[in-house]
């Protein structure tokens, strides 16, 4: 088993792409946090784990919390003793939550919340979390990206799109401050993913349609395809490899 041994956090765990890395991990021996907005969902991935006869924990933690990162690191230091991945997975898209307008109409509340889920969630989660893996020998930081961490592939995304871009630097600051300590960290950016968060999307077929006609694998990635790459970056498979930018969106930033 690829994560024998680790322990492993990942956030936004309470469905999606964070349950099934969540799944994955733990079939692949990490014991696993996992950590959700929603109590009820990060408990129910951690009993799917424990079913599958892994161990794991379910934690409540809103990202843009900081108090709230320091929680879930301190429950899986208290329950096991350290942290050996780290996976700041949590994030919240633009659409139906008033950030998919123009410019002069996106109000600052609205830009302050995607802002702080997508951008200064994942600071705060590293600031706690990656302490605790320098105190066990090193590990590995994942952080989700997206294709637009690389592209603005529409209007009225602002918020969403200058956010994920910020992302990649921070990696990159955060690979080389803790290269020596031997803390990796790398940058998971996924295209178009069939989960309940682009579910308006998917459903709607002329919206569906227009996302395939640009991914040149013409389909929409699966959450296990998303795991698949995250449990490379988090196993020692990737050992030799930090501050980079992983795509798995179909071809989407290829053309």
């Amino acid at each position: 088993m690829r994560l024998a041994g680790k322990v492993a956090i990942i956030t936004g765990a309470g469905a999606g792409m964070g349950r099934e890395a969540a799944l994955l991990f733990g079939r692949e021996g990490a014991k696993v946090v996992a950590a959700d907005l929603k109590k009820s969902s990060a408990e129910e991935t951690a009993g799917m784990i424990r079913s599958a006869r892994g161990d794991a924990v379910g934690v409540e933690c809103d990202v843009a919390v900081p108090e709230a990162n320091a929680r879930t690191v301190a429950a899986a230091v208290e329950r096991w003793g350290g942290v050996h991945v780290f996976y700041a997975n949590a994030g919240m898209v633009s659409r139906g939550t008033g950030g998919d307008v123009g410019l002069e109409q996106i109000a600052l509340e609205t830009w302050d919340r995607i802002v702080a889920v997508n951008l200064t969630g994942v600071f705060l989660g590293c600031r706690s979390a990656i302490p605790a893996i320098v105190k066990t020998g090193g590990g590995s930081v994942i952080i989700t990206g997206s294709v637009g961490s690389l592209v603005a592939h529409r209007a009225h995304n602002h918020a969403y799109v200058s956010a994920k871009s910020a992302l990649l630097g921070l990696t990159r600051n955060l690979a080389v401050e803790y290269a020596t300590k031997n803390v990796r960290v790398n940058c998971l950016c996924p295209g178009q993913v069939r989960t309940a968060m682009m579910a308006d999307v998917y459903d709607d077929p002329v919206k569906r349609q227009r996302f395939i006609d640009l991914t040149p694998m013409a389909r929409f990635g699966e959450p296990h395809e998303i795991a698949s790459a995250a449990l490379f970056l988090a196993s020692d498979d990737s050992s030799f490899m930090t501050g980079a930018v992983l795509l798995v969106d179909g071809g989407w930033t290829a053309v």
